[in-house]
């Protein structure tokens, strides 16, 4: 047996995905995930123009070696396009072995480690008000955790803080259809802050210590800011501060941990295990933020998430709505089978994305379970898929009060 077809699907049901379909001789179907925010048609080229021919003829069975032919044989290693194309060969390939086997994938990584998938929901609002009314209605359907992003006084837009007024809000989407430009957005850290302590203060006033809480700073804070914040909200007790400093400069991590007992998480952009080797082996990170999506798959994910265990970090994995649902699946295979599990990122697709992805997971009282179909447990229904053309949407650019281009 071997890789008989490669196709590309792009889809847009209410915002974009590029899916990878891969096809053995004797008809079985693996899905894989490839979307990068803002930057899919770029995965999707890399794929069908390079990759694909590639694949063709290839025993579907030797995932490693798969793998390592890709990254090891171009010369041009890591980088987002790169690893999001790596990543959707191996979750496919992974549901072909896990379809062939007869068994749920995480039968093959070795079995559940626990019963089910702690997730945290993203509650927020652009005054305390409605942030209160999100996080009710959270902990109302069943959460345990949130991740709380709130509007700063003075400001406008702020990523991550729905407009659309009190309520829960399912359906936030930071990449906007806004034509051939990306929104802009205005920043500015000393409001941030001072006012980001007060809100977390009136959260434990209103819903207790039991209530998990996260939030995440988007890179925005230098590294002696971001080390005053950590200090400042510890009495606040969160889960976990993400994203403090730009990704980049792994040594900024340092100064926050020499100052602060926060809990620190970071990695939604990284691509690789060297992005993290630093922040692993000096222990400057509690949580492991990457998506299977964006950092080679499956195979890659778990051999980072292993290295992650040596040192008691945990796993966090990104899962927003710009993952699709067979990339919220892999996840979520990978979080039942692993030790070091922390908790998982859980934004549900609307009902659009549904209708093309079909899933098995499951919602039951703040966790997931991914299922007992053999595979991902996702599959596509290509003429569902086919009736949401690709729109072009981008991410926002930030700028400071004085029009500077900034982190967001």
């Amino acid at each position: 047996m071997s890789i008989a077809s490669v196709d590309v699907i792009v889809t847009s049901p209410g915002r974009n995905f590029v899916t990878l379909k891969i096809t053995t001789s004797d008809g079985i179907v693996g899905w894989g995930d490839a979307t990068l925010n803002g930057r899919e048609l770029s995965v999707a080229s890399y794929l069908s123009e390079h990759l694909a021919s590639m694949l063709i003829g290839r025993d579907e069975d030797r995932i490693e070696d798969t793998w390592q032919y890709l990254y090891r044989g171009a010369y041009w290693r890591r980088g987002p396009v790169t690893m999001a194309a790596i990543a959707a060969v191996d979750m496919a390939l992974w549901d072909i072995k896990a379809k062939k086997a007869g068994m749920p994938l995480y039968q093959l990584l070795g079995g559940a480690s626990r019963d089910g998938v702690r997730v945290y929901a993203h509650a927020s609002g652009t005054d305390f008000e409605a942030l209160s009314n999100a996080i009710t209605g959270y902990r109302e359907l069943g959460f345990t955790a949130v991740r709380v992003q709130t509007g700063v006084p003075g400001l406008g837009q702020i990523y991550g803080v729905s407009a659309a007024g009190p309520g829960v809000r399912y359906d936030y989407e930071p990449a906007k259809r806004s034509g051939d430009r990306p929104a802009e957005e205005t920043w500015d850290t000393r409001q941030y802050l001072n006012h980001m302590p007060g809100v977390f203060s009136k959260i434990r006033e209103e819903f207790g210590t039991d209530l998990r809480i996260l939030h995440d700073g988007h890179h925005r804070m230098s590294p002696i800011e971001a080390a005053r914040f950590a200090k400042d909200v510890e009495p606040y007790d969160l889960f976990w501060l993400e994203d403090a400093t730009p990704g980049e400069d792994q040594t900024a991590l340092r100064l926050i941990r020499q100052h602060s007992t926060t809990p620190l998480a970071i990695g939604e952009v990284f691509n690789t295990v060297y992005d993290y080797q630093t922040l692993i082996t000096e222990r400057l990170i509690d949580y492991v933020r990457s998506a299977v999506t964006h950092t080679g798959g499956i195979t890659a994910m778990k051999k980072l998430l292993d290295f992650a265990a040596i040192y008691g970090i945990r796993s966090g994995i990104h899962g927003p709505t710009d993952i699709s649902p067979v990339g919220m699946a892999a996840a979520l295979h990978l979080d039942l089978a692993i030790h070091n599990f922390g908790i998982q990122e859980y934004m549900p697709h609307n009902e659009q994305t549904l209708e093309v992805f079909q899933t098995s997971f499951t919602f039951d009282k703040g966790f997931l379970h991914p299922g007992d179909q053999p595979g991902l447990g996702v599959e596509l229904d290509e003429q569902a898929a086919g009736a949401f053309e690709y729109t072009k949407a981008y991410l926002p650019v930030n700028r400071l009060l004085d029009g500077t281009v900034h982190d967001w």
